[in-house]
């Protein structure tokens, strides 16, 4: 990996998003909030929380369910972890699917910075074959794209709870931080 690339691309990425929350009719900052609106918190890039790691898979895929923030209740497919090692200890990240015909794979994650650095609900990554599958079958999980779920925004967005079992019991500084006074 060509880090100086990846951090440029990375950066690019971060200030296209910020500009759609700043302009965009559907960013999830409420209108009256965006005049003031400088931007999104980031941790720097940290090559140290990019993974290029083996998805297994469950022979049976189970189906969970998971409370979102209105209350209502969530069907994802378990389909397979993700195992890695951070600050020399072993960590394990279930991914998700809403459709067994998709690829994409969701992994929502809580970790030691929920709550004080980051949203305290958790952050999550949407892993996309086009763009996280690699040519060898392995995909790249990257913390330094993990972002917060809309309703850490606006009360208006309902999103999906962290199951216990993605929750990490290190901190994972990359990624987005907490926003404003952060919790809704």
């Amino acid at each position: 990996m060509n880090v100086k690339a990846w951090k440029r691309r990375l950066e690019a990425e971060r200030q296209e998003k910020d500009r759609f929350f700043a302009l965009h009719p559907q960013s999830p900052i409420p209108s009256d909030g965006r005049g003031g609106f400088a931007g999104l918190r980031y941790f720097p890039p940290d090559p140290g929380y990019r993974f290029e790691l083996e998805l297994q898979r469950h022979d049976d895929p189970d189906t969970v369910t998971v409370e979102d923030t209105s209350g209502k209740i969530r069907e994802m497919i378990r389909v397979g972890e993700f195992c890695f090692t951070v600050q020399g200890k072993d960590c394990k990240l279930q991914a998700y699917q809403t459709d067994p015909l998709e690829e994409r794979l969701f992994v929502p994650f809580r970790d030691q910075t929920s709550g004080q650095e980051t949203y305290g609900a958790g952050r999550y990554l949407d892993l996309e074959p086009e763009k996280n599958l690699t040519a060898d079958g392995t995909w790249i999980v990257d913390f330094n794209t993990a972002y917060n779920p809309w309703c850490a925004y606006s009360q208006n967005y309902v999103c999906p709870f962290v199951l216990p079992e993605n929750w990490l019991e290190v901190p994972i500084r990359a990624g987005e931080k907490g926003y404003g006074s952060g919790e809704h």
